[in-house]
């Protein structure tokens, strides 16, 4: 069986940043998705692009950030695929999109329609989705300006994606349940909380598959 995680820097592995523009990650055996695959015994294919948004261009870091312009070919790309779990959201909480939560969950389904419509799964059907609420936000160091209002804004994710998730037919699972962010720059995901959120998923993914 094949998993694919489509996600943003914390499911790429960046570490907490000192410094804007740090391009550091977590070793690969210490990546969230990588310790949901050895727990499970099975393949996943990690798509985490640093950045990367639901929906939206990005006006200041690129057209490229966009998930759902890029999401098609990665599915095409890795197919068949038994599950897709999606984990964004964190960037549409930058100050420059002005998002609500409700909004952030919305952009999350249309993702989840995609995949839903796609032909990537076996025999051509389309795969499974589980969507992820991603760890809320803090306002601190070299982002908190980046992520002004991220804080209250991250934190309404959750409620509003469990409502998409079961009117989809997704799965659903809420990462602020198992992790924090870091407190260096209030976005990123330490080494023990991407254990504990690889080691969580993968006992919340291996129960959707059965």
């Amino acid at each position: 069986m094949s998993i694919l995680v489509f996600g943003d820097s914390n499911s790429h592995g960046t570490m907490p940043l000192a410094r804007l523009g740090g391009l550091d990650r977590h070793p690969p055996d210490a990546r969230w998705p990588v310790v949901m695959g050895r727990a499970l015994g099975r393949e996943v294919v990690c798509e985490g692009h640093p950045g990367r948004t639901t929906l939206h261009d990005d006006p200041i870091e690129g057209t490229h950030k966009n998930g759902l312009r890029v999401l098609p070919a990665i599915l095409e790309s890795h197919r068949p695929l038994d599950l897709v779990v999606i984990m964004l959201g964190t960037n549409d909480c930058k100050a420059r999109f002005g998002l609500r939560g409700w909004d952030i969950a919305a952009a999350l389904g249309k993702l989840a329609l995609a995949v839903q419509g796609s032909t990537a799964g076996p025999a051509g059907a389309a795969p499974d989705v589980m969507l992820v609420a991603p760890v809320p936000v803090e306002e601190a160091g070299v982002l908190a300006e980046m992520f002004q209002g991220g804080r209250a804004r991250s934190r309404a994710i959750a409620p509003a994606l469990r409502e998409e998730a079961e009117r989809l037919g997704c799965g659903f699972f809420d990462a602020g349940r198992v992790a924090e962010v870091d407190a260096l720059d209030g976005v990123h995901l330490g080494a023990a909380a991407q254990t504990a959120l690889g080691v969580a998923l993968a006992e919340a993914v291996g129960a959707r598959l059965g």
